[in-house]
């Protein structure tokens, strides 16, 4: 027994003075990946032929799409770009399954949703780095491997889970990348991420994201972009035959975002009891129960519509819009200069989206179905009120923000160091 335990005193003692074996390879190994990182990344910055990666997740539609219009613009100015959901390049089935996650923390009033948004504005004070971080930092290789092999120069995000791992990337790796934000508030954990800028909805906004420790310098208020079409003029009759619409009536609009969140039902029952000469146009986006259910009701006052590329075009044959909080539709409709209404939001950062809008003369706002049918009565009925939140929108929504922040990565192009 004593000889067993000087050999253990002295393999630990040895084990104490000189590095592991095993630790040694590793280490050995992690440098040669790094050297391959490094010459890959020379090789990706001396090619002439420059490409641009836009990541997002489909946590909601708004990210996406936000995504897809920076495609839109850089694509239309001759630079080649692809979009792609972050979570689709790491694990189809990690992506189905986050999505469906957030889905269902919006069922309901939303209170899921808002308990765990409260959960990370309180984890945000701590200055730890989230478990969120941790959890995209796991995925930086699939990333970076997935970025060198595609050879892109340069990476653009509208979603805080891939700033994150392009965080972690950048921590080893010469990276360059933007980040977006598209909701009007400094969102938990933007301030754990490490992009060269961050482009923000407004110049007012600044303060939200400097209080978090965001450098001041990094921010560029250039505004939330969107697709193309919704900064065209429309020929409202013209739109109304494409849409099998009739022309001599009237239409009230009414977005629940691609999930097709809120008690519907409920706010097209009291909708159809106040406004008997109004019809409604219902966005259900990707939710097909809301949609057969509308549909059984056979009135021919409801239009009920799923996820489509027209929205533009229903919503310039539209008088009013009514819409969730959320950051890229608002910013939508705020493009098309319409009047609208925020709707009952889901708690957290869409209470921030409708406060800015609502602050700003931009739009109307309702907590509940009786102060909805109140604000459309009031908007359909005064025209005024429509155009002065109509020139608000002019003053505070850029319609050129794709095109100028398409501008901007063009610039950063000709003179990233990769």
């Amino acid at each position: 027994m004593k000889i067993l335990n000087s050999i253990k005193e002295i393999y630990e003692k040895e084990k104490g003075n000189s590095p592991n074996i095993l630790s040694k390879r590793i280490d050995i190994k992690k440098e040669k990946i790094q050297e391959y990182n490094k010459q890959k990344l020379q090789a990706i910055k001396e090619n002439p032929y420059k490409k641009v990666l836009v990541l997002s997740c489909g946590t909601g539609g708004g990210h996406n799409s936000a995504a897809k219009a920076i495609q839109e613009a850089l694509t239309l100015k001759g630079v080649k770009t692809d979009f792609i959901e972050y979570l689709e390049i790491i694990s189809p089935r990690v992506k189905d399954k986050v999505n469906n996650l957030y889905l269902k923390t919006t069922h309901g009033e939303g209170q899921v949703f808002k308990s765990v948004y409260h959960l990370g504005e309180l984890y945000q004070k701590t200055k730890f780095k989230s478990p969120v971080y941790g959890l995209n930092s796991l995925s930086k290789n699939r990333l970076l491997n997935y970025i060198l092999k595609n050879g892109y120069n340069y990476i653009v995000t509208t979603h805080l889970f891939a700033a994150q791992a392009l965080t972690a990337i950048k921590e080893e790796n010469d990276i360059h990348f933007l980040a977006i934000a598209t909701d009007y508030v400094c969102i938990p954990f933007w301030e754990e991420t490490n992009p060269d800028y961050f482009v923000i909805p407004n110049e007012e906004l600044k303060e939200s994201f400097t209080s978090k420790g965001i450098d001041e310098n990094k921010l560029l208020p250039l505004g939330i972009p969107v697709a193309k079409r919704y900064s065209e003029s429309y020929n409202i009759n013209e739109c109304k035959r494409e849409l099998n619409l009739k022309e001599k009536e009237r239409y009230v609009l009414i977005l629940n975002g691609s999930m097709g969140f809120g008690n519907v039902l409920k706010l097209i029952e009291n909708l159809l009891k106040n406004f008997k000469d109004i019809n409604f146009i219902v966005s259900c986006g990707n939710n097909t129960e809301l949609l057969q259910k509308l549909k059984k009701l056979s009135n021919r006052r409801i239009i009920a519509i799923g996820f489509t590329e027209k929205l533009n075009k229903y919503m310039a044959c539209s008088e009013v819009v009514l819409t969730k909080p959320g950051g890229l539709t608002t910013t939508e409709v705020s493009t098309m200069r319409k009047p609208f209404i925020h709707t009952m939001p889901i708690p957290g950062c869409e209470n921030y989206n409708a406060n800015f809008f609502y602050n700003k003369g931009m739009s109307l706002k309702s907590e509940n179905i009786k102060e909805t049918v109140t604000s459309l009565k009031l908007l359909l009925e005064n025209k005024e009120k429509q155009e002065m939140l109509i020139e608000n929108q002019k003053k505070y929504i850029d319609e050129k923000a794709s095109d100028k922040i398409a501008d901007f990565i063009i610039k950063e192009l000709t003179k990233v160091d990769l």
